[in-house]
């Protein structure tokens, strides 16, 4: 176990010892790819890192020792790029094996790993590229993908080379070919080349709804700051198997696919799937041994309207949900099919898990978010910076008082540097409205542009939301504000229908009523509009913020 190098202590007696007493040992040169993964290998050869399928057949197995040996390979292969510590690598692999290696020799250079979705256009490349000084591409052997980045390295002067994953294609690099040309050792840079833990590491691009994405900057000591979120939130075992379903493109595959749950010792699963069907998952559910489960609201949301009793989960001893807040329904209508309580965490691509329900000492609440993680000194505040008292609704805050808590970011990206000016008096602000219950739950009302003020009225969309979902015609839907010359403000609700349901004045009012008599009248939404499919940002989030543009276009 690596744990006890990094934990004087592991096994806590209650939730409040756990938020007392937790610590962690950050190594001053600590490096994830020497320090874990090699680390792992040294103490077991056969010990099992990565079981790898896709949607063709394929399925591999990596040990710990395979990633330290295909790492090194690549690492060397990089380094005869050019690539040297600060250099910026973006990977666009989706969830292909070789993510996992090339991420681990990016890490070993001492060179920062951006990871991008494979949904990029060529306008979306260009802003990339040139904002982070992007000087290798790895991708995936999409051709039509591969044509964007070729578009855009137009626009663009920072790249030296294109490295293609699969196939073959001139101008580019063939990954596994040249990699295979180098030995698989590769020494740990020393002197100034060697990572320090505050050396920049990781940076992500945030897929916000308005205005161009931020660049969340990370340093070495980030995947320590995943403990929390693996062992603890996730209750990854050594040796079992743990899927969280994400794309590498996304800042949920750093929590859930690689650095928390290597630390203690897990074996990643990753399906990389060509799009997601929920029988199809099921199956996969089904036929592997899945240890530990996590996985976005959206794919829960379809899950239970599933016939899940088809299915054998009985493999799974855990389950979460992160991205969005877990509606009360799904909670429900879940743990009556499969047994399992989903247990809903939060944090955002700033941060490791912020608030989470930590299994065996916080029984779920439906709907709540948990309680703190020990890393973070968690508050809430009004528009004044004062703390509000239980039960009222303010803005979350990480408090920091003495030194910036391990798992948060160093500032956004810009220019060449970091930008602090998100910390303003010691406090970082997640702009994030919630309140807090009398037994210390945290419950999440939505985004602070997300509040609907009607006749007076605050309404977060999250508790209509709910509302809406326990009635059977609806899969998914959106609450958002519209304009309106007498109130201010009405409710408007996006749906996406169930199978079987088609849109009717008939069906807006059954919805609208059913609003009315599941929550207080006055939150029911006077516009319904079904839709097939809700705008998400990449990282699968509803686009609140789009919905309500157009509605305001619209009036």
């Amino acid at each position: 176990m690596l744990l006890d190098r990094f934990l004087p202590r592991i096994d806590f007696d209650s939730y409040e010892d756990f938020k007392k007493n937790y610590k962690v040992k950050v190594p001053d040169n600590f490096n994830f790819g020497f320090d874990i993964v090699d680390a792992w290998a040294e103490q077991d050869e056969s010990k099992k890192a990565l079981l790898w399928i896709n949607d063709f057949g394929e399925e591999r197995v990596f040990t710990f020792a395979d990633v330290r040996d295909y790492s090194n390979r690549i690492a060397n292969f990089f380094v005869s790029l050019g690539i040297k510590k600060g250099d910026k690598v973006m990977l666009l692999l989706k969830q292909r094996y070789q993510y996992w290696m090339c991420a681990v020799a990016i890490h070993k250079i001492g060179a920062v790993l951006i990871p991008a979705s494979v949904q990029l256009t060529k306008k979306d490349l260009v802003y990339r590229i040139n904002a982070a000084d992007v000087k290798l591409i790895i991708s995936t052997d999409d051709h039509t993908l591969a044509q964007c980045v070729e578009d855009a390295e137009k626009e663009t002067n920072s790249l030296t080379a294109k490295v293609f994953v699969g196939s073959e294609r001139t101008g580019w690099l063939n990954l596994d070919i040249e990699a295979d040309k180098f030995p698989p050792e590769f020494e740990r840079p020393d002197g100034e080349s060697a990572t320090m833990k505050n050396d920049l590491f990781l940076i992500y691009f945030t897929s916000g709804t308005t205005g161009m994405p931020k660049m969340v900057a990370h340093d070495y000591s980030y995947p320590l700051g995943h403990i929390t979120t693996a062992k603890y939130w996730h209750h990854v075992e050594e040796d079992g198997l743990h899927l969280t379903v994400s794309d590498s493109g996304w800042a949920k595959f750093g929590w859930g696919k690689i650095y928390g749950q290597w630390i203690a010792g897990a074996t990643i699963f990753a399906y990389d799937m060509e799009k997601f069907v929920p029988a199809k998952m099921l199956e996969i559910m089904q036929k592997y041994p899945i240890v530990t489960f996590c996985a976005p609201p959206t794919m829960y949301r379809f899950f239970i309207k599933e016939d899940l009793t088809k299915y054998n989960l009985s493999s799974i001893k855990h389950a979460t949900i992160a991205g969005e807040p877990l509606n009360p329904e799904v909670f429900n209508q879940f743990y009556d099919a499969t047994g399992l309580k989903v247990h809903e965490g939060f944090g955002q691509s700033e941060s490791s898990v912020m608030l989470a329900n930590f299994r065996g000492w916080i029984e779920p609440k439906p709907g709540s978010m948990g309680k703190p993680s020990p890393l973070y000194d968690i508050d809430l505040l009004d528009e004044n910076g004062n703390s509000v008292p239980t039960g009222e609704e303010g803005e979350l805050v990480i408090k920091m008082k003495h030194a910036r808590p391990l798992g948060l970011f160093i500032g956004y990206y810009e220019g060449g540097e970091i930008r602090t000016d998100h910390i303003e008096n010691d406090v970082y602000n997640t702009h994030d409205l919630a309140w807090r219950d009398s037994d210390g739950y945290y419950w999440f009302v939505g985004r602070s542009d997300d509040v609907i003020k009607c006749s007076g009225y605050r309404i977060g969309p999250f508790e209509v939301e709910s509302a809406l979902l326990t009635h059977k015609a609806v899969v998914e839907c959106a609450i958002t504000a519209a304009p309106d010359p007498i109130r201010g403000q009405i409710v408007k609700a996006t749906v996406v229908l169930a199978k079987g349901y088609v849109p009717s004045e008939e069906l807006v009012k059954e919805l609208q009523n059913h609003v009315k008599t599941t929550t207080a009248p006055y939150k029911y939404p006077r516009i319904v509009e079904f839709v097939d499919e809700l705008p998400k940002t990449l990282g699968g989030k509803i686009k609140r913020a789009q919905l309500r543009h157009e509605a305001e276009n619209k009036k």
